[in-house]
C-alpha cells in the first residue's frame, strides 16, 4: 500500500537527495497525503492549538491595533483585510466581530484569506458565512489599496533550508534514502549567498543556520505593497530576531516526534527568523516584542477582567487559564514574538514600538 514515505523514497531513489524544503513541502501540502489535507489539525483532536483557539481576546486585541492603524492613516474608504494561513477562521471571525463597532471600517473592507488546505477552507466558510470572503491558494497580487494583513503561526510552517557550517563554508542539508528509510544528507559543494556570508561572525564550526527563503519573499512582496499603498502587517510566531541552531521539529498528537516519522501525519515547523522577515520587507518595521508584552500593551488584562464579570465556575476557571496561557512567560507569552511592518512616515502600530 502506497503512503507518502514510500512515494518520497521512490522519488529520492530516482532523482537523488531531496532539498529539505521540498521534503517539508511534500509532508505538509502533498495533494493526497499532505498533513494539511487531513483534518482536524487544531485543538484537542488535532496536533496543536493556536492563540485564537485559546481565547477570543487574542483576535479582539489584534483588531484594536488594526483599527487604530486605519484611523491613523486617514480612514481610507477602500482597504484590504487579509490573513495568511487562517486556520479554522477563528481569529478573522473575532477580528470582524470586534470591528463591527466601526461600521465605516467594515464597509470599506475587502476580506482576503490565503489558505492552501481545502479542508480548512471549508471550515472557514462555515465560521465566516455572514461575510463576503475572497479565498486564495497562494498570496495574490493585491489591488492598489491599503493592505492590513495578519499572519499568526504562518511563517513557522513554511519550508526551510538548513546549512551546516564546516570551516568557513556552509553546506546544505538534504533528505536521502538509506536502507529504505529517510535520513539527513549533506551536499558536497558549499552554498554561497549573502545571508550565509553574514552569519560567519556569529556562528562556529558545526553550527546549523536555517533560512526561510519562502518567508523572505512573502515578506518582501507584502512590504512592497505596504510601502506603495499603505496599511500594515502583523507577524506573530515562535522564534527570535535571529535563528541559530537546529529548530526543526515535528509534532503528532501534541507530542514531539522525529521529522522522518510518518511523513504526512505530522506537523513540521521551525523557529522564525524575524530579522530576515523585517529586513527583506523594504518598509519600516517595529522592534520585536513578545506576545505577552504586545497583548498587555493592547489591554488584555482589562479585557480579561471585563469578560470575567459575566463568568463563574468552570467557565471562569477556563477564562483565567486562557489569559495566563496567552501572556505568561512560562506559557506562550515569551515563546511567541511579534513584529509589525508599516509604511515609512506613518505611525508605528498600536501595541508595538519602533
Amino acid at each position: 500500500m502506497k503512503n507518502l514515505k514510500s512515494i518520497l523514497i521512490e522519488k529520492i531513489n530516482t532523482d537523488g537527495p531531496m532539498p529539505l524544503s521540498d521534503y517539508i513541502q511534500h509532508c505538509l501540502f502533498h495533494p493526497i497525503y499532505g498533513y494539511y489535507v487531513k483534518e482536524p489539525v487544531f485543538g484537542i483532536h488535532g496536533d496543536f492549538t493556536t492563540a485564537p483557539e485559546i481565547s477570543q481576546m487574542f483576535g479582539e486585541l489584534i483588531a484594536a491595533s488594526i483599527l487604530q492603524a486605519w484611523l491613523d492613516q486617514g480612514s481610507p474608504s477602500q482597504i484590504i483585510l487579509a490573513e495568511l494561513g487562517p486556520g479554522r477562521g477563528t481569529m478573522m471571525a473575532d477580528i470582524l466581530r470586534t470591528l463591527k463597532i466601526n461600521p465605516e471600517f467594515l464597509s470599506a473592507t475587502e476580506i482576503h484569506l490565503i489558505e492552501a488546505s481545502s479542508n480548512l477552507r471549508s471550515i472557514q466558510k462555515k465560521i465566516l458565512s455572514e461575510y463576503k470572503v475572497n479565498w486564495h491558494d497562494k498570496i495574490p497580487n493585491f489591488k492598489e489599496k491599503h493592505l492590513f494583513l495578519i499572519a499568526n503561526e504562518f511563517f513557522d510552517s513554511l519550508p526551510i533550508e538548513q546549512f551546516l557550517r564546516k570551516g568557513n563554508s556552509f553546506f546544505k542539508r538534504t533528505v536521502q534514502s538509506l536502507n529504505n528509510d529517510l535520513s539527513f544528507g549533506l551536499e558536497e559543494k558549499p552554498t554561497i549567498n549573502k545571508f550565509l556570508e553574514n552569519r560567519l561572525s556569529d556562528t562556529s564550526d558545526g553550527d546549523i543556520v536555517e533560512l526561510n527563503f519562502a518567508g523572505a519573499q512573502i515578506s518582501k512582496n507584502i512590504g512592497e505593497h505596504i510601502s506603495n499603498f499603505g496599511g500594515l502587517a502583523i507577524f506573530i510566531d515562535y522564534g527570535d530576531w535571529r535563528s541559530l541552531g537546529d529548530t526543526l521539529q515535528a509534532v503528532k498528537s501534541h507530542e514531539y516526534t522525529d521529522i522522518f516519522n510518518s511523513p504526512g501525519e505530522i506537523d513540521i515547523t521551525a523557529h522564525v527568523d524575524f530579522e530576515i522577515l523585517a529586513t527583506c520587507s523594504g518598509c519600516d518595521f517595529s522592534m520585536l516584542t513578545t506576545q505577552g508584552v504586545l497583548l498587555e500593551r493592547l489591554g488584555i488584562t482589562e479585557r480579561a477582567k471585563k469578560i470575567a464579570k459575566n463568568l463563574s465556575g468552570e467557565n471562569l476557571e477556563n477564562h483565567i487559564a486562557a489569559h495566563r496561557r496567552l501572556i505568561h512567560p512560562n506559557e506562550m507569552g515569551s515563546l511567541f514574538k511579534a513584529i509589525s511592518l508599516f509604511q515609512k512616515k506613518t505611525h508605528c502600530p498600536l501595541g508595538f514600538k519602533q
